[in-house]
Formats: C-alpha cells, sequence, structure tokens
C-alpha cells in the first residue's frame, strides 16, 4: 500500500508541482489512514482495492471524535484521500472510487501556473545546447512536452512506434486509456527525429525496448526521471519562477487561447472530459493581460 501512496506523490510533485510542505503533508494524512486501516480488529486491510465507503466514514469520525481535530484540519485530510482514490482509479490501479459518493470539502481552488513564451523559449534554447544522446532526448522531451501539452505520464509512456514524423503528429493515451492523436510543429519534429536517430540507438541496451524516451540504463524514463531532468534546465536557464514538466502543458494550453485558438479544440488537444476544465485556462490568460497591462499602465491601479 505505501508504494501506491509513494506513487502518488510523486505525481504531486511532477506533474502538479506542489511544493514540498505540501506533499510532507499528503504523506502524513495518507500514512495516518493506512494505519487506521490496519489498526482495525478484524478489518484489517493490505490492498487499497478493498477499502469501502465504512471505512472512509468510520475514519472520518474517528478524527473528529477520538482525534478532536477541528474542521478544516479533518477537510483536508478527507481532500487529500480523495485525490488519493482520483488518482489510483485513473492509473487503473483500482476500479471503483469509493470517495466518489462522499461529501466534498470545500478547497481553494488555484488557477494553473503557466510561463511566458519568452521563458519557454529560453528553456527549449538551453535543451539545444547539447549534442550529446542525454541533450538530443531532453531537446525532444522539452520540445515535445510544449508542442503537443501532454500530461508528464503520457509522454513517459509512449513508444516509438507512437510517434509519427512523416504526418508531424503522436498519438498518446490519456486518462481511461482514452487515445487522442496530435499534431506537432516542425521543429519538435526535427527535435525529435534528431534523438531517435541519433541518441536514442547509443542509449538503448535491449533492441525489444520499445519505449520512445530511455535513461541511462536504457529503460524507459520515469516521471521522476524527467522531473529532475526539466528543473536542471531551468535552473541553467537562469529561469527564477517555479517550473515543473506540468507548467509546460499549462504554457501550451493558456499560449494556445491567447493566440485565439478555439476553446474545444484546445479541450480535445489536452484531452479533457469536461470543457469546463479547459475555460480555467482563459482565466489565466485574463489575468496575465491584466498584469501586462497594469505594468503598461500604472495608474489604472
Amino acid at each position: 500500500m505505501q508504494k501506491q501512496i509513494d506513487d502518488f506523490l510523486t505525481s504531486l510533485e511532477v506533474e502538479k508541482g506542489y511544493s514540498e510542505n505540501t506533499r510532507v503533508a499528503y504523506r502524513n494524512d495518507l500514512g495516518q489512514f493506512a494505519s487506521f486501516l490496519q489498526s482495525q480488529a478484524g478489518t484489517e486491510i493490505h490492498s487499497w482495492t478493498a477499502v469501502q465507503k465504512d471505512q472512509l466514514i468510520a475514519y472520518i469520525l474517528h478524527l473528529k471524535s477520538e482525534q478532536e481535530y477541528a474542521s478544516t484540519t479533518v477537510a483536508r485530510k478527507v481532500a487529500a484521500i480523495k485525490s488519493f482514490f482520483h488518482f489510483l482509479v485513473a492509473e487503473g490501479l483500482i476500479k471503483d472510487d469509493p470517495t466518489a459518493t462522499l461529501d466534498s470539502p470545500r478547497v481553494k481552488k488555484y488557477l494553473p501556473r503557466a510561463i511566458s513564451q519568452q521563458d519557454v523559449e529560453r528553456l527549449l534554447e538551453e535543451a539545444s545546447k547539447q549534442d550529446s544522446p542525454r541533450g538530443l532526448r531532453d531537446r525532444a522531451i522539452l520540445e515535445l512536452l510544449y508542442a503537443t501539452g501532454m500530461r508528464v505520464s503520457e509522454l513517459v509512456s509512449l513508444d516509438v512506434g507512437d510517434v509519427d514524423l512523416a504526418s508531424a503528429s503522436v498519438r498518446c493515451f490519456g486518462k481511461g486509456g482514452k487515445e487522442r492523436v496530435i499534431p506537432i510543429y516542425e521543429r519538435a519534429v526535427q527535435a525529435v527525429e534528431a534523438y531517435v536517430s541519433q541518441g536514442r540507438v547509443q542509449l538503448l541496451r535491449e533492441p525489444s525496448e520499445k519505449a520512445l524516451f530511455l535513461n541511462q540504463r536504457g529503460e524507459r524514463l520515469t516521471r521522476q526521471g524527467l522531473w529532475l531532468i526539466v528543473k536542471g534546465y531551468v535552473r541553467d536557464a537562469g529561469i527564477e519562477v517555479q517550473v515543473t514538466p506540468h507548467t509546460l502543458r499549462h504554457s501550451f494550453a493558456t499560449h494556445m487561447l491567447r493566440g485565439g485558438a478555439d476553446l474545444r479544440n484546445v479541450q480535445e488537444l489536452l484531452g479533457h472530459a469536461n470543457i469546463a476544465t479547459t475555460q480555467v485556462y482563459t482565466q489565466v490568460s485574463n489575468e496575465r493581460l491584466r498584469e501586462v497591462y497594469d505594468e503598461s499602465h500604472p495608474r489604472a491601479k
């Protein structure tokens, strides 16, 4: 059970860009919940698939009555558990979400964070400075992330056959295994082509390996490994704002909408089931435009 918690915490860092303090809080909350499940007499649970709504309700009552936590603390812990089970369902680790019918605590929602097009260019230029196999791989990764808006999990899951350089497109499988084909611009095509023909062949150890992006051991690159790659280039490029692999997804969507792209088209490219999820990026775009206006018109503040 701990492995799934660790994988979830990694996704919070790599895909969501959560701070270390937030991840520590999630780890503590989920660890406390796991300990509660394992301590129940006669109902000891060793797998997340066995968790039922009754156990969740019992745990909430335990927090309120026996632990005497404040309502805000209970709400935070329940939110952590709900997020964790959403992750397990999305990853295909469990079929049914026992938290689906629990009342959702009110949690402040933050707008996704995008970086400027100038910072994106600085990041991509930094990755293009190296011609080593790793450098070619890293440039292809960054170009593909920004060209497609793919989730980190989708990118590391790509196989060589999922990229069609002739048609300038890439096929990926999103949440629920839903397939989508995303067009990519010429510079990304060139970066991937250079990596496949010159870089990947040198990283490859087993001819049967299908993964597109490989680590130094010739194995499929992990989400954590990708996060470290991006972190290194952000530092080298001198970008001072926080940037995670998922930031490039946010930036892709924000810049597309700011450039006049249709909201429905962006929804399809991102693989959002609900257009309301995509509409959040219009708020990001409008907020940034307002900041630019305020910066250029001080008296308007």
